[in-house]
């Protein structure tokens, strides 16, 4: 018995033995293999780290912020309807500089002004030329709407914003059906109408302007009352105090656009809408679409070419006619 338990203790041990000697050769060869792997790494990051430098300069001129910002040149002139604004005054500099900059670098805005341009500024510079105004007066039109069909919080409508009232005041049909403010023509001669209305009265388009944006008796007041001579003079709300500087910075900008950083072709700027024939309305139409098909087009085309179209249908009165404009496939 005893010499039985010597001989399993006797192999336990030569077992143990084994089994430490595999983990021992084990050991060595993990030991060398880090080391040659780290030996390895440092060789490749010493022939990588040169062109991963590389790498990162050229990232890193690829991404960078694509714009120089500088301080806006007022060297001048500047000047609204063949009026210049008074340079030498430092407060006009400041105030003028002031929206050069907010226009300059309110990038969504001001390139949508830009692309628009094409699309509205003929019609109006036709008709402020056959009204015998001053053809910077379409930079109004710009600083009040973009140039687009906006709707104020106020309630003003259009390209040049007419309030109701007073878009009937100048001949402007406002009904449930029909909103002239949105017709571009009609809505550009009531403006020329109410444009020079402003002159006979103040004689000075840089207050004809403000005149537009507050209203001429309330102008007529705040004149008065600050015994101000000059519009750049009087201490009003902000938006009236900037009006004038911004229909300024937005002339300068949108008369050249590459001296603040924008770059357009002439096919990036929206087309003309002048691609049509006219159709005489002079019955009731219950549905647009019915309309729109009848004429061969659709009835979101039909709404882009007549705007003023502002529900599905229209009410013709007796006497009443609506010129209608098709466009042309």
């Amino acid at each position: 018995m005893c010499a039985g338990k010597n001989l399993r203790t006797d192999e336990k041990k030569l077992r143990m033995k084994a089994v430490l000697g595999g983990i021992g050769i084990g050991l060595v060869f993990l030991l060398g293999w880090l080391i040659l792997l780290s030996t390895h790494d440092e060789r490749a990051s010493v022939a990588i780290e040169p062109a991963a430098a590389h790498a990162a300069a050229v990232d890193t001129l690829t991404y960078a912020l694509p714009q120089r910002v500088h301080p806006m040149d007022l060297h001048g002139p500047f000047s609204f309807a063949g009026q210049p604004l008074p340079l030498e005054n430092f407060d006009v500099r400041e105030r003028l500089d002031l929206e050069l900059m907010r226009n300059a670098y309110f990038h969504r805005n001001t390139l949508l002004l830009l692309k628009r341009r094409r699309r509205v500024f003929p019609t109006i510079e036709r008709i402020l030329q056959a009204e015998g105004l001053p053809d910077d007066l379409k930079f109004l039109a710009a600083a009040e709407s973009g140039l687009d069909n906006v709707r104020s919080p106020a309630g003003a409508r259009g390209v040049w914003q007419f309030m109701a009232p007073t878009a009937r005041a100048f001949g402007l049909e406002v009904t449930d059906e029909v909103d002239e403010r949105l017709d571009l023509e009609k809505s550009t001669r009531a403006a020329a109408a109410y444009l020079h209305d402003y002159y006979r009265q103040f004689g000075d388009w840089h207050k004809v302007a403000a005149a537009y944006n507050m209203g001429g008796p309330n102008l007529k007041r705040w004149l008065e009352k600050q015994r101000a001579e000059e519009l750049v003079d009087l201490d009003i709300n902000g938006e009236t105090m900037q009006y004038l500087f911004r229909i300024v910075a937005l002339k300068t900008i949108l008369q050249h656009p590459e001296k603040f950083g924008y770059y357009l072709e002439s096919q990036d700027e929206y087309p003309a809408l002048d691609r049509y024939r006219t159709v005489t309305i002079t019955n009731s139409v219950s549905n647009l679409g019915d309309l729109a098909r009848a004429e061969g087009t659709t009835y979101r085309m039909l709404k882009l070419y007549n705007p003023w179209l502002v529900s599905g249908s229209l009410t013709v009165r007796p006497g009443k006619r609506y010129e209608v404009r098709i466009p042309l496939p």
